[in-house]
């Protein structure tokens, strides 16, 4: 017997344009498989207990979050982006309810009053001097996702040109030494 699992990710309901479509295709997969089971993203107030103990994880990452008074996240910049890790991590802990909330004039973060410091090693240097900047959709992206969720004072310390040191051009710690100490300003 085939199975479907069907993903909607918009939190628009009966409003979004892609949840119909993928219900369209649901159908469309039904008249094809009659005997096929679909599984399905269920909203929480229709959370079985196998739905709970999936989102368990998701739960303990968002009471960290909220029980932190300060994060520091230390990542790489891979492909111009946030690695799929750090992109999984955010996609638990960004959550209707916990960590922010639609209201009638737009959203509310439910996370503000922390201090976030971001330490992002590039291979390249990705800033304004270089001329390389708009090709930076980490550091945006970071600030935009943490800012949804309410956490405005965020500081990166953006460790670019770390090719230097594998090439050997440059010592690790003469490397990380001004970064160091940005990173010791920013704590």
């Amino acid at each position: 017997m085939p199975t479907l699992l069907h993903l909607d990710a918009s939190p628009r309901g009966n409003y979004s344009v892609s949840r119909q479509l993928s219900t369209a295709a649901v159908d469309a997969w039904k008249i094809k498989n009659p005997t096929g089971t679909v599984g399905a993203f269920s909203a929480p107030d229709q959370h079985t207990d196998e739905n709970k103990r999936a989102l368990a994880l998701s739960d303990e990452l968002v009471a960290e979050v909220l029980a932190a008074d300060e994060i520091i996240i230390g990542t790489p910049m891979y492909n111009f982006a946030i690695p799929a890790v750090l992109k999984a991590w955010i996609d638990h802990v960004v959550r209707a309810g916990k960590t922010f909330q639609y209201t009638a004039t737009g959203v509310d973060g439910l996370a503000s009053g922390r201090k976030v410091v971001v330490a992002v090693a590039s291979g390249g240097v990705y800033d304004e001097a270089s001329g390389m900047a708009a090709y930076n959709y980490e550091i945006p992206y970071l600030r935009h996702i943490l800012g949804f969720i309410g956490i405005s004072d965020v500081t990166f310390v953006q460790a670019g040109g770390t090719m230097a040191v594998a090439q050997g051009k440059i010592s690790g710690e003469e490397f990380l030494a001004p970064f160091a100490k940005q990173i010791k300003e920013a704590v």
